[in-house]
């Protein structure tokens, strides 16, 4: 067996949605590229993937997920850069909140954008240009499995997604492609750290989680590099990795002190 080291020493990946070093995202790319991959990174601006590219010895493209052109030109890009693709990770991803009664049809529409049709158009063309089979990856959630308050169209959406991973798992199967999606729980990222400031915000999820503590981006990264390494026999799943979260159940907003 390889290292771990070794793992992607002759592999180029993608992974989209890395605005930030510290995100999911940012962790990802960084794992891979530890373990030897070549890694295209993207995000909505240039600023932003420039800023991390450059920190983690990555190149740095720009790619709205919603857009099916931008992410077929993405794809493309690894080819004419590398000529292969082995490794796709999609970790783009929007807080968008709202019970049903409250939900306007444009958050809705956006929610499904980013969360189902924008992973659909990436698992088409990453698969579309790997000739020698490959691994792709999207993340998902523990809320596609357990409900939670003012959430519904993220939930509804990574719901969905968590299905498209199966029906392209029996479709690419043949090719030698496996796709998989990874549900962290509520990780402490630059997006959450406002929500983790409250008083007993993280207590409220801790005492959910058999395990004891929140995910950790390098828990995500350490799930998305063995789901995408050969290492795996693994295809059309979803990985948990939120300590056994899971297994029980999403705190309420008035134990969050949301309500």
């Amino acid at each position: 067996m390889q290292s771990n080291k070794a793992r992607f020493s002759d592999k180029v990946a993608i992974v989209l949605g890395v605005s930030n070093e510290n995100s999911i995202g940012g962790a990802v790319a960084s794992r891979l590229i530890r373990e030897g991959a070549r890694v295209i990174i993207t995000a909505r601006t240039a600023e932003k993937v420039d800023a991390v590219a450059s920190k983690i010895n990555a190149v740095g493209e720009v790619c709205e997920i919603t857009d099916e052109r931008q992410v077929g030109e993405l794809a493309d890009k690894a080819i004419e850069r590398y000529g292969r693709l082995d490794v796709a990770v999609n970790c783009a991803g929007l807080a968008l909140m709202g019970y049903i009664e409250s939900t306007s049809e444009e958050v809705l529409r956006e929610a499904v954008d980013v969360h189902l049709i924008g992973p659909f158009f990436f698992i088409k063309h990453m698969a579309r240009v790997m000739e020698n089979g490959g691994a792709i990856a999207t993340m998902s959630s523990v809320t596609a499995t357990l409900t939670f308050e003012n959430h519904a169209a993220y939930m509804a959406a990574k719901a969905g997604t968590d299905h498209l991973v199966r029906i392209a798992a029996l479709e690419y199967g043949q090719r030698n492609i496996r796709v998989n999606s990874v549900s962290p729980g509520f990780t402490d990222t630059p997006m959450t750290n406002a929500l983790l400031a409250l008083a007993g915000f993280r207590d409220a999820f801790e005492k959910e989680i058999p395990l004891g503590r929140l995910s950790t981006i390098e828990d995500v990264a350490a799930a998305a590099a063995w789901v995408c390494s050969d290492e795996a026999y693994m295809t059309g799943q979803n990985l948990q990795i939120n300590g056994g979260l899971s297994l029980r159940r999403l705190p309420t907003m008035k134990e969050l002190g949301l309500s």
